[in-house]
């Protein structure tokens, strides 16, 4: 089965030009059952990448532009009156979908949030005291501007705290930009990009990531390094056991896209950036970022 994910690899390779590693992170995030938050500026390839993803999946991909006004109803789904059955029917919203992208999410108001709350935790929605579950395997990749933030609402931690990774893409190199202004000129489009593995075998791939060994004292320096964020003097709030469990599930999942069954030491300190740094809250001119690779050096390696 691990050859299949090379060749999603290869295949996402086709439409994004370059980025590799944000390409593994995103399947990390796919194959540990979580979710991804990518924080990036306008036009570098959010959108690109999850559309590429639901279709190299053959998963229903679904859209959310998010804006003040967007109601929970329109994320969720509500129940509508229907005059010829005379009773309410289930309108379903866009969240029923294998991939879903939720696009500058921080445009939502917080009440619109947390209708995202119930269903990235436990896949399921609630309304008017029916739960109903969302397709499998379910995957929300959502974004947001790191640099205006004019008529945005910052999400609460409870909202960040549901996504296993955050990274973002960054700008191509001269190279990759070149690269793709030829495929352009060649023709090739994003849209023409069809299914590599289907939704049942990722399914069977989140199973197998799961059973990748991760011995005790890797579990100990894990356990470690996400307790010392919250003894740290630079840190107001530290990393939930949510973010203990998203850690060893995404070590779990890049020992497995390395070809291993075991993880190593090196799949902590690659991933704990990537994980840890928006679950914290550093104290008042502080980075995140600076102070998870400061604690990386200070927790003494098994």
């Amino acid at each position: 089965m691990r050859d299949r994910i090379e060749q999603l690899v290869q295949h996402l390779g086709q439409t994004i030009v370059g980025k590799e590693e944000a390409i593994r992170l995103v399947l990390v995030a796919l194959f540990s059952g979580g979710h991804a938050l990518l924080e990036d500026v306008p036009g570098v390839g959010k959108t690109l990448l999850a559309k590429s993803l639901a279709r190299s999946i053959d998963g229903l991909f679904q859209r959310i532009q998010c804006t003040p006004d967007l109601l929970p109803a329109d994320v969720t789904g509500t129940n509508i009156w229907n005059p010829r059955s005379g009773e309410f029917e289930f309108l379903p919203g866009p969240v029923f979908a294998n991939v879903l992208l939720t696009d500058e999410i921080n445009r939502a108001t917080p009440r619109t949030q947390s209708a995202l709350l119930e269903v990235m935790e436990e896949h399921q929605v609630t309304i008017d005291g029916k739960s109903r579950p969302v397709p499998h395997p379910f995957f929300v990749i959502a974004t947001q501007n790191p640099v205006e933030y004019q008529g945005t609402f910052p999400l609460p931690e409870a909202q960040m705290d549901r996504f296993t990774l955050s990274f973002s893409l960054g700008y191509p190199t001269k190279t990759e930009e070149l690269q793709m202004l030829q495929r352009l000129q060649q023709g090739q489009k994003p849209e023409a990009l069809g299914p590599c593995i289907s939704l049942a075998e990722v399914q069977s791939l989140q199973q197998l990531c799961a059973q990748v060994r991760v011995e005790p004292p890797l579990q100990q320096y894990l356990l470690d390094l996400v307790r010392s964020t919250r003894e740290d003097e630079e840190i107001s709030l530290g990393v939930s056991p949510r973010g203990t469990v998203a850690l060893h599930r995404a070590v779990q999942a890049l020992a497995f896209l390395e070809g291993r069954e075991y993880a190593i030491p090196d799949d902590v300190k690659f991933l704990a950036p990537y994980v840890l740094s928006h679950r914290i809250i550093p104290a008042a001119g502080r980075k995140s970022r600076l102070i998870v690779d400061r604690l990386l050096r200070s927790v003494a390696v098994p």
